[in-house]
């Protein structure tokens, strides 16, 4: 991950995968992820309002389905 002013850059070297993080806001719940015990606790640590949740949701969603977030084990 390599954070920019729009966002960040994301590179998956397995899939060879580029993707952007359009936000500094999705940047901040991505990288939240790992401290939080779940997505939506990461969302709201970023300031993510409610009526949002479910743009991240699905931001997030596509994220996992590309393997740029997994879950933890």
């Amino acid at each position: 991950m390599r954070p920019e002013r729009f966002g960040a850059l994301l590179y998956h070297f397995g899939t060879r995968r580029l993707s952007f993080l359009k936000s500094t806001a999705l940047l901040d719940v991505v990288q939240g992820l790992d401290a939080a015990p779940s997505a939506r606790v990461a969302c709201a640590t970023a300031g993510v309002q409610a009526g949002e949740l479910l743009t991240y949701q699905q931001a997030l969603a596509t994220l996992a389905a590309s393997q740029m977030v997994v879950e933890r084990s």
